[in-house]
């Protein structure tokens, strides 16, 4: 446990159970992608809040972590070959979660790299323009009198639920395999897009029906559930 106890990030966040994997989060739509990973995989793991309002993720600590100053960010202690692993952004982290328990991700070659492309397209697509929705609509800049900025994402962030709407056609889930890290990686955004953001009616989510079933079954889930509120306030 040495790599955990000397890494900086155990100064402003110490670890109660060092022997398990250590996520510093935020139940933002990215920092739950993580944390509902752990509890649909069943991982032991310890949650720390980083609390933007405080920047935290702007400290020595956590920039030693992730120097993007980003959430989440993991520290698995047990990781390949049994060294501890330090690592950031919420897609690779889907992954190698889904690497190391040989679940939620498809068995088959072939059928491993569709998910990784559905896995990339939310990265660069969905996240991205569905929190730029986010911004114009709700935040900062709803106040600008010019709305073609909002109405360029409003008119992408459309399009994508269009695509994952023609995906869902005859599946319950986007990979034939079923549930899985896409699904994970897609549908908190999707929730936020509607929820946190307030902007169903913007983009028109009620014309995506399958989308929308997928999603009730997505946060009906029990792990869902939990992992939406992690880390507690």
């Amino acid at each position: 446990m040495t790599f955990l106890q000397d890494h900086p990030i155990a100064r402003r966040w110490p670890a109660a159970h060092p022997d398990r994997i250590q996520l510093y989060s935020l139940p933002t739509p990215n920092g739950v992608k993580v944390s509902i990973a752990l509890e649909e995989l069943g991982l032991p793991y310890e949650a720390h809040r980083v609390a933007f309002d405080r920047n935290d993720q702007l400290t020595p600590e956590f920039l030693a972590l992730n120097p993007n100053h980003k959430i989440p960010a993991i520290i698995d202690p047990d990781g390949p070959g049994g060294a501890p692993l330090a690592l950031f952004e919420s897609g690779a982290i889907l992954w190698y979660l889904g690497e190391k328990t040989g679940r939620l991700l498809p068995a088959d070659a072939a059928q491993r790299y569709e998910a990784l492309q559905w896995l990339m397209w939310q990265m660069a697509g969905v996240g991205p323009m569905f929190g730029q929705v986010g911004f114009f609509h709700k935040f900062a800049g709803r106040e600008f009198e010019d709305k073609r900025p909002r109405d360029r994402y409003v008119a992408e962030s459309r399009r994508l639920l269009g695509v994952l709407e023609q995906r869902l056609q005859g599946r319950e889930w986007i990979l034939d395999g079923g549930y899985s890290v896409v699904d994970i990686a897609v549908f908190p955004w999707v929730r936020n897009l509607v929820g946190f953001y307030g902007a169903g009616e913007l983009v028109g989510c009620t014309d995506f029906a399958r989308v929308g079933a997928a999603l009730q079954a997505f946060v009906e889930r029990p792990a869902v559930a939990r992992g939406l509120t992690i880390p507690a306030p």
